[in-house]
């Protein structure tokens, strides 16, 4: 049953592009929440809609890119104040090129050098598992 003080769960989806032993990341649009921040692509499941529906969609409109979906990586939940969101990562490749419609930047990183960035603070979680 859910209280007064706890928000429902929002799913939302992310991903986990590779290639060459790199990953993308995009630098999140300032005028949103933890803007500046850097993340691994993604969004806000709709109702009726897979995660992995959900995934492309959210990918083809923040980077015109389609992907294809590998495995899924992990699920890590996430809460503060105001978000209690559970985060769905999906290994995937990209098929095309990307282009920013959202983010203010975005950049292709190894590895170790993904520890450099500041993640928003779902994001963070998930770099041990990469």
């Amino acid at each position: 049953m859910e209280t007064n003080h706890q928000k429902p769960v929002i799913n939302v989806v992310a991903a986990v592009i590779k290639e060459s032993n790199e990953f993308f990341i995009a630098q999140r649009n300032r005028e949103k929440d933890f803007g500046l921040k850097w993340e691994f692509p993604g969004g806000k499941v709709e109702p009726l809609e897979t995660f992995e529906d959900a995934l492309k969609r959210e990918i083809k409109e923040e980077l015109k890119v389609s992907i294809s979906i590998k495995s899924k990586i992990i699920e890590v939940p996430y809460r503060d104040k105001r978000l209690n969101i559970l985060l769905h990562y999906y290994l995937c490749e990209k098929m095309g090129d990307i282009r920013l419609m959202e983010h203010e930047k975005g950049v292709w990183v190894s590895k170790p050098d993904l520890y450099k960035f500041k993640f928003a603070p779902g994001d963070r979680l998930i770099l041990k598992y990469l």
